[in-house]
């Protein structure tokens, strides 16, 4: 089925800005709270909101195999349950509607009321009930650093990271939307000469700039997932923020891993951008030496050319860029991570979560956490407005953006932004 709603030159009858991240051949999927309190399942053009219940419910998408509620719902499990024929259908279809010369829902005032809301009238909220969730570790630049830090520098990566993307399973239940705020983990650590752990707020709290994609329901229990098949259940990508606390997961991570240094919160951006929108966006792999066992061999464009950045904003609103990367640099691809998680028959479903892990460049500017940008601490960013960091405080604010660009085009993910309180004082 072609991907009519990719095509560079389509224009749309609702006012796009320049350099928007939602030009109508993005078309990403999310859930909003209404003007009229009710909870929907949309899509957005430039800085409108549109209602997909409602355009479903005026007919508009008769010809499309849909219940009745399919957009009457608070997640958007079911939708992404009917698979990728489903979705290419309705997204063309969006695209059709909403193109400059087609005059249906263009010249029917009566309906774009109905149907259409400007960004300020509703409140994103988390667009999926999100099962499960694991986490990978799959940049080499920012396992080789971390391997620096605390590890032998002459042998940074441990000896099974370059034959299997590393990862993890993280907490679904505090996965929160953007402009949800954060409260400062407490918990244990172990300060520097010290024998025995002392209790209270992490001291040592980090973002990881990251990307999550979100599946379908992929296979039975039991089943693998090959790699030439894994993007077909691959619906779409959001930005990820997932939070870190250095100082207790450092003391609680030997022999088990991550634990409550990660699982107290991880950011995401309301907005899931298709695979199907970032087709022509598809880059070359980095070259992987020594080559992967045969089930995680890949063929042909399996990375995103998605250019990335974090901002932080200090309470009194001075915003200073922190780092700039691009998922491109992803030693293992979104296809080699769900064909590994499944290659035991781990079964997979609508609604699942994975991680990219952190995603850090080749230059220290494009470094995406504090840990690598103050090389453990050990040196300071100067801000916009004189202040320094090592680490993250309370009252800042994390802000990621992704978005790719070519021939004229460019979609974006809107941003993640998240701002930090205090811990609580137990």
């Amino acid at each position: 089925m072609p991907l009519k709603a990719n095509n560079p030159s389509l224009s749309s009858w609702l006012p796009v800005p320049a350099n928007s991240d939602f030009p109508i051949q993005n078309i990403p999927f999310g859930v909003f709270l209404t003007r009229d309190d009710v909870i929907t399942i949309g899509t957005r053009i430039g800085d409108h909101a549109i209602d997909l219940g409602a355009l479903h419910q005026l007919g508009y998408f008769k010809d499309i195999p849909l219940t009745d509620d399919i957009f009457l719902q608070d997640t958007l499990n079911d939708f992404i349950s009917d698979g990728k024929k489903t979705w290419r259908l309705v997204r063309n279809r969006i695209s059709e509607l909403f193109e400059s010369t087609n005059q249906e829902l263009q010249k029917n005032k009566d309906h774009q009321k109905i149907v259409l809301f400007t960004m300020d009238e509703i409140e994103m909220q988390l667009p999926v009930h999100i099962g499960d969730y694991t986490d990978f570790y799959s940049s080499k630049e920012h396992a080789t650093n971390v391997g620096k830090m605390f590890r032998d520098p002459e042998n940074a990566l441990l000896p099974n990271w370059l034959h299997l993307p590393v990862g993890y399973h993280g907490r679904s239940s505090t996965i929160i939307p953007s402009g949800t705020p954060i409260r400062r983990p407490n918990g244990q650590t172990l300060p520097k000469g010290a024998e025995k752990p002392v209790f209270g707020p992490s001291r040592l709290l980090d973002f990881e700039l990251e990307m999550a994609f979100i599946t379908t329901d992929a296979n039975a229990m039991g089943e693998p997932i090959s790699v030439e098949e894994a993007e077909e259940y691959i619906f779409g990508l959001v930005l990820f923020n997932d939070w870190s606390a250095r100082d207790l997961q450092k003391w609680e991570y030997v022999p088990l891993g991550p634990f409550l240094g990660k699982n107290f919160a991880s950011s995401i951006s309301p907005w899931i951008v298709t695979l199907d929108a970032l087709e022509p966006f598809r880059v070359t792999s980095p070259e992987q030496d020594p080559q992967p066992l045969p089930y995680l061999r890949q063929k042909g464009d399996k990375s995103f050319d998605i250019k990335l950045e974090v901002e932080l904003k200090t309470e009194d609103g001075s915003v200073t860029t922190l780092c700039k990367t691009n998922f491109k640099y992803m030693y293992w691809t979104m296809a080699q991570q769900l064909a590994h998680h499944t290659v035991n028959g781990c079964k997979v479903n609508s609604g699942d979560m994975m991680g990219s892990g952190t995603i850090s460049g080749p230059t220290p500017d494009s470094f995406g956490s504090m840990l690598e940008l103050s090389w453990q601490g050990t040196r300071e960013i100067k801000l916009n407005d004189g202040s320094t960091r090592k680490f993250l405080k309370d009252h800042d604010s994390v802000i990621m953006k992704g978005y790719c660009s070519r021939d004229g085009v460019r979609i974006g993910f809107g941003e993640v932004s998240t701002k930090i309180v205090p811990a609580l004082d137990l």
